[in-house]
């Protein structure tokens, strides 16, 4: 997260820096005026309005971090498998996106524990600057990222951007963050096939009956369909679905 303020960061200093040396040569060496984006107090750290830009930004990329970097693509993948598995439109979109936020605030929790105690409330009490609290909450972030990602995906994403052997401290967010969504969409797929095999036996076992009894012009669906819903009821599916992708994940 750090990278995505550091080329403004770096603009500011430029403009300072400029702006500074220009009119000390124009004042003969005498008093000037010069941007800095450090405190009043001198603590080093970045000022109120560069915070409340960097606070602003975060907030704006707040969706994107909870679609992208958590939990929410495996669940909302896998829960869409089970609606086409199931072969009707209940639950409606807006339910299954509720149920996968929802999911992924439970699962996060500990995260978002762990990133409170470490990052916002030392910074609240002021004792942790603003870039430390924001590099300690990305590797409580990157943390639980790397947990769920193939090690091939990692080196995958190494070899593109042709670094060279980084350890796992080493690693950006830049490359841990497309190799989880990478591993996601991996795992969720895996769990969709899991979740078709049980519907696709009884969309076969209905269509091989309609063919034994030469009732070849009624289609399958229309017959398996109630047969999958009470399959998936008396399994108690909801509860085996949401069971095991929240046990999928490794906090």
């Amino acid at each position: 997260m750090k990278k995505v303020f550091s080329y403004s960061f770096l603009f500011i200093y430029i403009i300072s820096f400029l702006s500074s040396d220009l009119l000390a040569q124009s004042s003969g060496g005498g008093s000037g005026f010069s941007i800095d984006i450090n405190g009043i107090d001198d603590t080093r750290d970045f000022g109120v309005g560069i915070q409340l830009v960097i606070a602003m930004t975060i907030l704006t990329l707040a969706p994107s971090i909870v679609i992208m970097m958590t939990s929410f693509i495996r669940i909302t993948i896998v829960l869409g498998f089970v609606r086409t598995a199931i072969g009707v439109q209940a639950p409606s979109s807006q339910i299954v996106v509720g149920l996968a936020l929802f999911l992924t605030f439970f699962i996060m929790a500990p995260i978002w524990e762990r990133i409170y105690d470490d990052a916002i409330v030392p910074y609240m009490e002021e004792d942790m600057k603003s870039g430390e609290a924001l590099d300690a909450a990305t590797g409580h972030l990157k943390g639980f990222m790397i947990k769920q990602t193939r090690a091939a995906d990692i080196e995958f994403f190494i070899e593109l951007s042709r670094r060279g052997k980084m350890t796992v401290e080493e690693l950006p967010l830049t490359i841990v963050a497309p190799s989880f969504i990478m591993s996601e969409l991996r795992t969720a797929f895996q769990m969709g096939f899991l979740i078709f095999i049980p519907f696709i036996i009884v969309d076969f076992i209905v269509a091989s009956s309609l063919m034994s009894m030469g009732m070849m012009m009624m289609p399958p669906v229309v017959i398996s369909l109630p047969f999958k819903i009470l399959l998936f009821v008396l399994v108690d599916g909801w509860y085996l679905i949401v069971k095991s992708v929240v046990e999928s994940f490794t906090i």
